[in-house]
């Protein structure tokens, strides 16, 4: 290791649910410092999801975030002069920011016509086992699983 680990950096609770995770996501999908403006596209994604499905919002948010997050990832290692993708356990506080990366990335890249129908829209499916974000869940999953013979070079 070259230099000290970086800080863990604690988040404050959000103020409707008390949950960090929910923070972290509205961190995630604030752009330009605008927190008020990600805030209110979360909850009102929440809101619709409600309005849709009739399930509780947040309930169907954690199952999406619970869904999404990859337990496997491939990560390079330089071997000899040559560099194999090396299939490694992904932590579980990256698996928490990958997963909420992965969802407000499709969610992005829907073609709804606002931010907060999109998110609930992504939310749902995710809760589903289906969209872009499971997607890109199971891809990743796919190449640990292809590379599985590198396995040993595993530090």
């Amino acid at each position: 290791m070259r230099r000290r680990k970086a800080p863990v950096r604690t988040v404050s609770p959000d103020p409707k649910y008390n949950s960090t995770i929910a923070m972290k996501f509205i961190n995630d999908l604030m752009q330009d410092g605008k927190k008020s403006l990600s805030m209110t596209i979360f909850y009102g994604a929440l809101d619709k999801i409600k309005e849709i499905t009739g399930e509780d919002g947040f309930k169907v948010f954690e199952k999406a975030i619970e869904n999404v997050k990859p337990k496997l990832e491939v990560r390079p290692r330089r071997v000899g002069g040559a560099t194999y993708q090396v299939p490694v356990e992904v932590r579980p506080r990256r698996q928490l920011s990958l997963a909420i990366k992965w969802l407000i990335k499709a969610a992005r890249e829907r073609s709804e016509k606002t931010m907060v129908e999109r998110l609930a829209k992504e939310f749902i499916d995710a809760s589903k086992n289906e969209g872009k974000a499971i997607k890109i869940r199971e891809n990743t999953h796919r190449m640990a699983e292809a590379n599985r013979a590198f396995a040993h070079f595993r530090w």
